[in-house]
């Protein structure tokens, strides 16, 4: 779920949203739709399924088909071109896979990751139709991955992986949302450059945890950055062990900086 995530003006998303039947991948209803934090509504009318709202993909392991609003402004973010490799990491029933599927097209190249074996079985059928898109029932946190221009992960970590800044090509860009185990974190925008990495968060956001990309006392030190707040001043991300007066947040073997220029890899 995002917080004052705006939605960006991008008539090619527009068009790749409008186009992409959300209840094609959501099974037979009645579905589950939150508006909000709580219990959620039982609805049947596929009308309602195109608020921007949250839908229920698998209960019992809190999943869900994500808030439009947040997957339109990251894909403006993450620039999509015709013909770029894209990997997608936390792909669900394949329904924001087939939007990056159409963004890069025939020409292109799309790799999706999902843990949970009934999902990637039925995100493969949905995407039966797009030969260019692989669904692995496999964990996107596992190297090595494909080398890729876009790497767009959809659960929450508490690290940026070795094993996704090592598949972004130079110019490729890396989005995933960095969170604590309870609250706010953010979607961090990972740019690799020559000299290093850019960074940035886009906005505010909530994901059920990625397994095996989550730490229990990374979480609580998230949690203690994001409450100091200056998220928005992080420019860099670099990949060592000394953090300087610069930091933002550190890990151990990384650190967000507020410098803009990042120096060394």
């Amino acid at each position: 779920m995002a917080k004052k995530a705006g939605l960006p003006e991008n008539d090619e998303i527009a068009r790749v949203f409008a186009r992409t039947p959300r209840e094609t991948f959501l099974g037979p209803p009645p579905w589950r739709i939150f508006a909000s934090e709580g219990e959620g509504t039982l609805v049947d009318d596929p009308v309602l399924l195109y608020q921007d709202v949250l839908v229920q993909i698998k209960g019992e392991a809190a999943i869900n088909n994500g808030q439009p609003s947040l997957h339109a402004l990251c894909f403006a973010a993450l620039r999509v071109e015709h013909r770029e490799t894209v990997v997608h990491v936390g792909a669900g029933t394949g329904y924001y896979t087939s939007m990056l599927a159409q963004l890069t097209g025939r020409e292109g190249r799309v790799d999706a990751y999902e843990i949970e074996s009934d999902l990637a079985w039925k995100a493969a059928e949905n995407l039966s139709e797009m030969a260019w898109v692989t669904v692995h029932s496999a964990s996107g946190t596992i190297g090595p991955l494909p080398m890729c221009d876009v790497l767009y992960v959809n659960a929450g970590a508490t690290d940026p992986l070795d094993v996704w800044l090592d598949a972004v090509r130079v110019d490729g860009r890396l989005l995933f949302p960095l969170t604590p185990d309870e609250g706010y974190g953010g979607m961090l925008l990972v740019t690799r450059l020559v000299e290093g990495y850019a960074a940035r968060f886009l906005c505010g956001a909530k994901f059920v945890g990625c397994a095996g990309a989550r730490d229990e006392a990374m979480a609580r030190r998230l949690a203690i950055c994001f409450s100091k707040g200056h998220a928005g001043e992080v420019r860099s991300l670099r990949r060592d062990r000394s953090p300087d007066e610069t930091a933002w947040c550190a890990g151990a073997n990384w650190w967000l900086s507020k410098r803009e220029t990042p120096h060394g890899t």
